[in-house]
Order: C-alpha cells, then structure tokens, then sequence
C-alpha cells in the first residue's frame, strides 16, 4: 500500500479548510484516510498551519510521499531538516 501525506477539502464553499492526513494513494482525495496528521487554513492572514511534528516525522520515516503542496507546507512549518 502507498501511503501519501496530502490534503483532504473541508469547509463551506468558498471557504476551504484542509485537513493534511496520511491515506492510501488509491484513496478519494475527501475519503478515507489513515490519519489526520495536521490543519491547514488558508483563508486566515496570516494562513494558519497545525502539525503532529511527532506523527508526520513517522509517517515520513515509513516511507509515505508528501505530495508538492503538502512537502511545501512541511518545509515552512516543520522545525527539522527530514521535511
């Protein structure tokens, strides 16, 4: 199974919010999902970024792929180099 770190669309319409969990990559990109591992709300000033340093720190190590947007956010948000 592949994992991906990737964004799952929550929110009222045009007001996205964004859930950053680990799923299968088969998976709907609003469907299921193995775990929530962050927030991501964009709509704030500044936007607004909540991560589980410890569990995306895991889910990296066991070989789940961020996708662009996702490994963006990890770079600017998380405080160790492994993003």
């Amino acid at each position: 199974m592949a994992v991906k770190l990737r964004l799952a669309r929550a929110g009222a319409k045009k007001r996205p919010f964004y859930r950053i969990v680990a799923a299968d990559a088969r998976a709907p990109r609003d469907g299921r999902f193995i775990e929530r591992v962050g927030v991501y709300d964009p709509t704030r000033d500044p936007s607004y970024v909540r991560l589980e340093a410890d569990r995306v720190e895991y889910w990296l190590g066991v070989g789940a792929q961020p996708t662009r947007t996702v490994a963006r956010l990890l770079r600017r948000h998380l405080k160790t180099p492994a993003a």
